[in-house]
């Protein structure tokens, strides 16, 4: 099964995706529109940075798998659309239009995205900032960009908060419920019963152990908090 359907079924196991009739019928690999936006995001992505070498396009295909008997003319529109960033925005806005109502649908491809950009060992600034505008276009919103920046990339020194999503005076309970949560999202296992492939499982791996790192980051702080009050 290929990325693409893998995607659509993860979008229709969710009640409010699967009774949404805004949606375009079908599956979005069966989808023109949406598989020309992807490509043309993944392309330009790696031109964000100034470069677009060949680890870009190999992690392009290991996420976005092109439709074998479509692979020719996928490479071909990639090597045209990473000429150039320009035109990226109006990609993303008409991707969010068409799938507006399938939000995980959007995530799953920034986090594609974010795979992409760290193919080559360094997300650079413009790579983030193109990122960034990607989730806004989407209509994702900064706390949830944020949370996937932090999941992917590892959250910023002293705010492993915003890897749970939760505020930093919420109390111990609410903050184990945040850890719960995100980690049951993002559990390898639940990428593998999906049928995701191996790449998508990496990344569930990498997401589970920064929400992991994130959530003993926090507890430490706290005891160490506790201890020098009661001291």
């Amino acid at each position: 099964m290929i990325f693409w359907r893998n995607i659509a079924n993860l979008a229709a196991r969710r009640v409010d995706d699967a009774q949404c009739d805004q949606c375009p019928p079908g599956l979005p690999g069966e989808d023109p529109a949406f598989s020309t936006a992807v490509t043309a995001l993944g392309a330009k992505l790696a031109r964000a940075d100034g470069r677009a070498d060949r680890d870009e396009f190999a992690a392009f295909t290991e996420v976005f798998h092109p439709d074998p008997a479509a692979e020719r003319n996928i490479e071909r529109l990639y090597e045209l659309a990473r000429q150039t960033t320009l035109g990226f925005e109006g990609y993303a806005r008409r991707l969010a239009k068409r799938y507006r109502n399938c939000p995980r649908l959007l995530e799953d491809v920034l986090d594609g995205l974010f795979h992409i950009a760290q193919a080559d060992g360094v997300v650079t600034r413009e790579e983030l900032a193109y990122l960034e505008r990607v989730a806004d276009l989407f209509g994702l919103g900064s706390l949830t960009f944020q949370r996937m920046r932090a999941t992917h990339l590892g959250a910023a020194p002293g705010d492993p908060y915003v890897a749970l999503d939760v505020a930093h005076d919420a109390d111990d309970a609410a903050v184990k419920t945040a850890w719960r949560r995100a980690l049951s999202e993002a559990h390898p296992d639940r990428a593998l019963a999906r049928g995701l492939p191996a790449e998508f499982v990496e990344v569930a791996n990498a997401k589970a152990s920064a929400i992991n790192a994130a959530y003993e980051a926090i507890t430490r702080q706290r005891r160490a908090l506790s201890a020098a009050v009661a001291g």
